[in-house]
């Protein structure tokens, strides 16, 4: 597009790949040129180029303020992780269109060095997301005296390694890598009279945060289906592989930004509730594999019957836990989450006999603890 005499204006990076991608991370340098081409002499004010990296989240809630009153809520928060600008050429005034300091730029292409580094402390991966997106680019602009500017925006990639070689990844074997297969090892067995199918799924679970409310975004990534199972039939995985496909990284030192996967295993049983396993992952990265063990889902061989409730929960715990502030509170605030059925470990066995003796007979009439009159 020829603006004036300005036949083009561009923006490349160098490269640190062999791929020709401008990909960087965390301490890096971004150096690349922009390029001018004129058709005829020019004067020019400045060239400048202003970079920025942030991560940012906006949604809407519809909500109701009474009878045929409605209004919309909108959510918006704004992380900055660094913001550079530079002069290629020219002054910093903006303010007058005098001839004096105007530079001369000559008929044919030019190009202009540019360089900066980023921030040592993590950064945020880029990321595109329904609701938020965490954006790095470098934007030029060619200011000229009585014309309008010309300005052009080319974004660049940021890639925050993830090390799943970690002690916590490692031993907790939550660290996988694009590419590469999970062996699951489950054996699953129908002891209801209706057919059933086992099955396994690969979810990311997106994550905004804006004024102290959080808007979650769950998509399905890889599955896979196993036979169906008719009452009385059992099957068994023996490392079943689900491989996983290019995703984008795990998102875990955004304040704003949260994006995670989740590993599910679970019964589809027709016309009733789902039984699932929810398994969620550290890290998702896209760095080279690595030789290392997947995860490994084994059930119980055989499970025994639970205890009984006196058997494991003292009087005194049991006190303790109807205090206020004691963990059935963190139990009632965990089921306003996301709600998940766990298969029972004891699998559908019996309960157990009750004793032919009350072992807490009702007290004596005159033992019991008499009402205070009203």
């Amino acid at each position: 597009m020829v603006l004036g005499k300005v036949k083009s204006l561009t923006i490349s990076f160098d490269c640190l790949n062999d791929s020709n991608v401008p990909v960087y991370s965390s301490g890096d340098t971004v150096s690349g040129r922009v390029n001018l081409e004129v058709t005829g002499e020019i004067r020019v004010k400045s060239l400048k180029i202003h970079a920025r990296g942030h991560a940012k989240v906006r949604w809407t809630e519809s909500r109701n303020a009474g009878s045929n009153t409605a209004y919309t809520q909108n959510y918006t928060e704004e992380v900055e992780y660094f913001n550079h600008k530079d002069i290629l050429i020219g002054h910093e005034r903006d303010d007058d269109n005098s001839e004096e300091g105007f530079n001369t730029v000559h008929s044919g292409r030019h190009e202009y060095a540019f360089s900066f580094e980023l921030p040592q402390t993590p950064l945020a991966t880029s990321f595109e997301g329904r609701h938020g997106s965490v954006r790095y680019w470098v934007k030029a602009e060619l200011h000229r005296p009585w014309l309008l500017p010309v300005k052009l925006k080319k974004e660049f990639t940021v890639f925050e390694h993830i090390d799943i070689n970690t002690p916590s990844l490692l031993i907790e074997r939550k660290g996988y890598t694009p590419g590469e297969s999970i062996q699951i090892f489950a054996e699953i067995e129908n002891c209801s009279s209706r057919m059933v199918v086992p099955k396994a799924a690969i979810y990311q679970t997106q994550a905004f945060y804006a004024k102290g409310k959080m808007k979650e975004v769950k998509q399905l990534v890889a599955n896979l289906r196993g036979e169906s199972l008719s009452s009385g039939k059992t099957e068994t995985w023996n490392g079943k592989l689900l491989k996983i496909p290019p995703v984008s990284p795990s998102i875990l030192d955004c304040s704003i930004i949260r994006v995670e996967y989740s590993l599910m295993v679970y019964v589809d049983i027709p016309g009733a509730m789902d039984l699932f396993l929810n398994f969620r992952t550290s890290s998702v990265s896209s760095q080279c594999s690595m030789n290392m063990n997947w995860l490994g889902l084994s059930l119980p061989e055989r499970p025994e019957a639970p205890p009984s409730y006196a058997e494991v929960v003292t009087e005194e715990q049991r006190r303790n836990n109807l205090a206020p502030g004691s963990a059935c509170d963190d139990f009632e605030r965990a089921l306003q989450g996301p709600l998940f059925a766990y298969i029972q470990e004891f699998r559908f066995l019996p309960p157990p006999l009750y004793s032919e003796v009350d072992p807490n007979p009702d007290q004596p009439a005159d033992d019991r603890p008499s009402c205070p009159s009203r």
